[in-house]
């Protein structure tokens, strides 16, 4: 059973990296259309051709290696200043030069006598930006749906104001007593009337929905009698509790462990229950808006995530689970995920659901970041260019000087093979290394 979770959860990341990226290629494919630009393919993967059906003047297949696709469009970069459209000067030195000049009659060899007003570069500049953001906004799009699924429609584990026990004494901080002892004052909850099982309502005169609200209320109100509402077998009490003013440990958000200070606070002697918590729709674009900004300070500071990818490679340091992780990685993930027990006794498809959902969201969120890198071969750097063209043209026109004419995006080339090459040097790294040191998940 064990080995079929992991099948199954490796199964479902594969499918959702393959549509994920088939959708992102339709964002491209069909404004392209929509705006008259000539598609000559549509393909999902790299490398050979597996199978492919023409549709009128485009070719839809699949291709062996699946990391990634492409929309081919006729005409993406336009001729040399000064030069007639499709033709291409023959005198061009250095090897920058000559690297844009072969991406032009590339580009030039695509258009055919019947297709010089369906190039890419002459469409209006909002219609290129629309064209080249379609890819990441379907993926974003996507993000939001799945997550919307996930924390809304499904939910997730997760802590509740139900009370799961009641201490019965206060335990002296710093001992490790777990059973109370003679002269072991009375806590608060039990003294106050709580009970496990309770289902506290409100606190302080506030309605309560979940046990963080109730823990910081606790906490903030130290040595003052509150009044409580707690649900109890369908019927509504009302008490009193006087949180106990204690040096407690400071935890730290991010890890949730002791930091090794104190502060006084109110404690109340209670614990919470586990069960299954539903977030608003409201929340989502919040969730995904905390993942696009981790996403997005990984890709700041990928070189050195990336130096420490390759540090626990060939070292003996643990990786860094919020570090970069390649297609390998994901899928290992997606398995181990899989395989784990349910939190929740009787929730275990529902859980297990959760976790692939949010997972496949999760990459969403990635392929919408790193899409918008203004650098080639992205589509932000396509983008970029069609905006420095519109700034470029208004400078012309402050300073009464003829219309520029489209932004030559080939001359960026040179810098679009030193990405790619890094891509690649980056992709085998994250390969190894999630061969030789996964990424280990916490617990």
């Amino acid at each position: 059973m064990s080995v079929l979770l992991l099948v199954v959860g490796v199964l479902v990341a594969a499918l959702g990296v393959a549509v994920s990226i088939a959708l992102h290629e339709v964002g491209h494919l069909l404004p392209a259309k929509r705006f008259g630009v000539k598609v000559t393919q549509y393909m999902v993967g790299f490398g050979p051709t597996l199978v492919s059906r023409r549709r009128g003047e485009t070719e839809y297949g699949l291709k062996a290696i699946p990391l990634g696709g492409y929309v081919r469009m006729v005409g993406m970069f336009p001729p040399q200043a000064g030069d007639a459209p499709g033709t291409l000067r023959a005198t061009s030195t250095g090897r920058w030069a000559l690297m844009a000049d072969e991406a032009r009659r590339a580009s030039a060899e695509e258009v055919g006598p019947a297709d010089a007003e369906r190039v890419f570069y002459r469409r209006p500049v909002l219609q290129r930006i629309v064209i080249m953001a379609g890819g990441p906004l379907v993926n974003l799009v996507l993000a939001l749906v799945l997550t919307a699924i996930a924390v809304s429609g499904i939910g997730q584990p997760g802590l509740v104001p139900t009370l799961s026990g009641v201490q019965a004494c206060v335990v002296p901080a710093g001992t490790a007593a777990t059973t109370c002892r003679p002269g072991d004052p009375t806590a608060p909850a039990a003294a106050a009337g709580l009970r496990p099982g309770d289902r506290v309502v409100s606190f302080a005169g506030r309605p309560v929905g979940t046990w963080q609200e109730l823990s910081d209320g606790i906490r903030s109100r130290g040595g003052q009698p509150v009044p409580v509402v707690v649900e109890r077998a369908g019927q509504r009490v009302a008490l009193t509790v006087t949180p106990l003013l204690t040096d407690r440990a400071v935890l730290d958000p991010a890890t949730g462990e002791p930091t090794g200070a104190t502060e006084r606070v109110g404690f109340l002697g209670v614990s919470p229950s586990i069960a299954v918590v539903r977030s608003p729709v409201t929340a989502v674009p919040g969730v995904v808006g905390q993942q696009v900004e981790g996403v997005a300070g990984i890709v700041v500071r990928l070189p050195q995530r990336l130096y420490d990818v390759a540090q626990a490679a060939f070292g003996t340091e643990a990786r860094d689970p919020n570090g970069p992780i390649g297609v390998v990685g994901i899928g290992r993930l997606a398995g181990e995920l899989n395989q784990r027990p349910a939190i929740i006794p009787g929730d275990e498809f529902a859980e297990r659901a959760y976790r692939l959902i949010a997972l496949v969201a999760g990459l969403n969120v990635a392929l919408f970041v790193f899409n918008l890198i203004p650098l080639l071969p992205f589509d932000g750097g396509h983008i970029a260019g069609a905006l420095w063209e519109v700034l470029k043209k208004a400078i012309w026109r402050l300073r009464r000087r003829p219309d520029p004419g489209p932004v030559d995006v080939a001359k960026a080339m040179p810098l679009a093979y030193g990405v790619s090459i890094l891509l690649v040097g980056m992709s085998v790294l994250l390969l190894y290394a999630d061969i030789v040191r996964p990424v280990q998940l916490p617990g």
